[in-house]
C-alpha cells in the first residue's frame, strides 16, 4: 500500500494492574492516508482487545474473573461500567468457543430460557454427555429457530446424535426428527407429569361441573390438595384427600392412574418399562375417562 501524509494520536489504554494499582499505557496510533484508495487508515496494533480502550490481556483477565463471579461484581471491583465488563466477558467466551470449535454431542439436552417479560425465548442446548452448554441462539422457540442448531453443527455432525433430550413442545421435536431423524426423543420427566396433572385438574373440573348442590362440597376449593404431591400434605390436607377420592369414584380413578405413572421410572430395563407403559395405557383405555380428560393423557402419547 502506498501511503501519504500521517499523524500519531496518543491513546490511554488500561492494563494489568500491579497489586491495588491500576497501570495504564499511553501509545501512539498512526493514521495513514492511502494513496490507491484516498481513505485514512488507523494502525492495527494486536495487543488491544476488541475495546481498544483496553489491552487484550486485561479482556482476558476481565473473562476468567467472569467465571468466578457476577458481571455486576466485577464492574464493581474493577471499577468499570457494567457494559464494558459484559463486552469484554463476550470477548473472552468468542475466543475460548473459536479454541473449542464446533462440538459433536452424541446426548442433548433441549430447552428455552426467557429473555425478558412478554414470552421472548431463546433455545439453549446442552451436551448431556460432557455436562456444558453448547448452543444458546434463535429468535423465538419455533421449528425455525430450532432448525438453527442443526445447521450449526452441520449433517455429519447432527446425525451423530444418539438421544435428545426435551420438553413436549412440537416444534423442538419437528425440527429433532427432521434434521437427525436418527436420534431418540425422550421426554423429560417433569414436563410429562406436569400433563398427567393437567389431566387430573380437568377431570376434577369436569366432576364439579357435573354435580349440583351438596355433592360439590368435597370437590370445591380442593385443587391444590388434589394435585399436590402426598409427602407434602399436611396431615388436614391428607384428610381432606382421602374424603374427596372416597366420595367420588372418577376423581379417585384419575388420581390413582397418575400416582401410578411415577413407577415407570424405577425400571432399569427398557422392555420392563415398555410392558409397565402398556399395560398402563390399556388400564387407562378401560376406565372410561374420556371426553373430561385431555387427549394426552386418553391417548396414552407420553
Amino acid at each position: 500500500m502506498h501511503s501519504g501524509w500521517y499523524d500519531r494520536k496518543v491513546r490511554r489504554v488500561r492494563d494489568l494492574s500491579c497489586a491495588d494499582t491500576r497501570i495504564y499505557l499511553d501509545i501512539e496510533v498512526r493514521r495513514v492516508q492511502c494513496r490507491s484508495c484516498g481513505k485514512v487508515k488507523r494502525e492495527r496494533l494486536d495487543f488491544l482487545a476488541d475495546n481498544p480502550l483496553y489491552t487484550k490481556r486485561f479482556a482476558w483477565f476481565i473473562g476468567r474473573r467472569c467465571r468466578q463471579s457476577t458481571v455486576k461484581d466485577v464492574a464493581r471491583e474493577l471499577n468499570l461500567d457494567w457494559h464494558t465488563v459484559k463486552e469484554l466477558d463476550k470477548q473472552y467466551m468468542r475466543i475460548q468457543l473459536e479454541r473449542a470449535g464446533t462440538p459433536g454431542p452424541k446426548v442433548v439436552g433441549i430447552d428455552e430460557i426467557s429473555i425478558r417479560k412478554g414470552h421472548t425465548y431463546r433455545i439453549v442446548v446442552s451436551d448431556l454427555v460432557r455436562g456444558r452448554p453448547i448452543w444458546c441462539g434463535g429468535q423465538d422457540r419455533s421449528e425455525a429457530s430450532m432448525d438453527q442448531l442443526y445447521d450449526w453443527l452441520g449433517k455429519k455432525k447432527a446425525h451423530g446424535i444418539r438421544l435428545a433430550v426435551m420438553d413436549m413442545w412440537k416444534p423442538f421435536s419437528h425440527s429433532t426428527r427432521k434434521q437427525a431423524p436418527q436420534a431418540a426423543i425422550l421426554f423429560d420427566k417433569f414436563h410429562v407429569l406436569r400433563h398427567l396433572g393437567a389431566a387430573l385438574d380437568a377431570v376434577r373440573k369436569s366432576e364439579y361441573a357435573r354435580l349440583a348442590g351438596q355433592d360439590r362440597r368435597y370437590i370445591k376449593g380442593q385443587k391444590y390438595t388434589l394435585l399436590s404431591n402426598r409427602e407434602n400434605l399436611t396431615l388436614d390436607g391428607r384428610q381432606a384427600l382421602k374424603r374427596l377420592l372416597a366420595a367420588n369414584k372418577r376423581l379417585n380413578t384419575a388420581y390413582l392412574l397418575k400416582e401410578s405413572f411415577g413407577q415407570l421410572w424405577s425400571y432399569k430395563s427398557e422392555a420392563w418399562a415398555r410392558k409397565f407403559f402398556e399395560n398402563w395405557k390399556t388400564g387407562l383405555q378401560w376406565q372410561r375417562l374420556k371426553p373430561d380428560v385431555p387427549p394426552i393423557l386418553s391417548s396414552g402419547h407420553v
